[in-house]
């Protein structure tokens, strides 16, 4: 069965997301754990948690996957912003203790000319203030597209991280393919090799959901637009490649394609049509 799902807006709730996600015919979902221009978050309610689980439970939904806001920048210049990083993911991380067993994602930053090496240092630093032992929830990492200073631009910088950080089990990775095709991983004509490059030098165990996108630019543009599924630079047939590959197959793939609910119905109708049950 094809695990995949889209972008979801917080603000209609977690059973509404869930209700969502069913008509499209989803069975997970992504959504922004506040807002991801700011730090607002919604207040807890535990009955519509509970009944997001129960939706997820009856129609066997696979894990979801919580983003962090674009806000958060744990590798910033200013002492403040990197304060409020760490303060945002301690309280999306509590929260997500409330759904256990799911994803949070984030964006590794960046280090705003003040170099990978201490853009890093301060990247470790606040994973390993805030993760905890029992906490069931595992944070990933997202691949990046390398544009400005952005960290996480090659597999290099991300195992970087996770070899530093105290509880690496409860690390994994977000691949991005909008991303990793403009950082100048060539997933249209050697899928395998990527995927042979990433397992040997971060570990493909690591490799824990997938943002399934089209790309708006080509190849290593570093430019970071995503486009509709097959509507771009990385193409329908690279795609469907990428969703039957024997190593990616029974991960979570997550769209985040510029599309409205109807739009992405159609694009899981599509995906499903070019995956092959095995």
């Amino acid at each position: 069965m094809l695990n995949i799902g889209c972008h979801l807006s917080i603000s209609k709730g977690y059973e509404n997301m869930g209700k969502d996600a069913l008509s499209i015919g989803a069975n997970t979902f992504q959504f922004f754990t506040r807002n991801p221009r700011g730090g607002k978050a919604r207040a807890i309610d535990l009955k519509d948690m509970k009944a997001l689980l129960n939706i997820m439970k009856v129609n066997n939904f696979t894990k979801l996957l919580a983003h962090a806001p674009y806000t958060l920048n744990p590798c910033s210049a200013d002492e403040r912003t990197r304060e409020l990083a760490k303060e945002m993911m301690i309280d999306d991380l509590n929260k997500m203790e409330l759904l256990p067993n799911n994803l949070y994602n984030f964006h590794p930053g960046s280090h705003v000319k003040q170099g990978v090496e201490i853009g890093i240092n301060y990247i470790v630093a606040l994973l390993n203030s805030v993760l905890w032992e029992e906490q069931k929830t595992t944070v990933l990492l997202e691949t990046m597209a390398g544009k400005g200073s952005e960290i996480g631009r090659n597999f290099e910088e991300i195992a970087e991280i996770i070899s530093r950080v105290e509880l690496k089990d409860k690390m994994g990775v977000c691949l991005d393919t909008c991303h990793v095709y403009d950082a100048g991983y060539d997933i249209v004509n050697n899928l395998d090799e990527v995927l042979k490059e990433f397992d040997k030098i971060i570990g493909l165990d690591r490799l824990k959901a997938i943002h399934l996108n089209d790309s708006k630019n080509p190849f290593k543009s570093h430019k970071d637009r995503h486009e509709k599924i097959g509507e771009g630079f990385i193409g329908i047939e690279a795609i469907t490649r990428i969703i039957n590959h024997s190593k990616l197959r029974s991960l979570p793939f997550f769209l985040e394609t510029p599309n409205e609910l109807e739009g992405y119905k159609k694009e899981i109708e599509l995906l499903k049509s070019r995956y092959k049950e095995l």
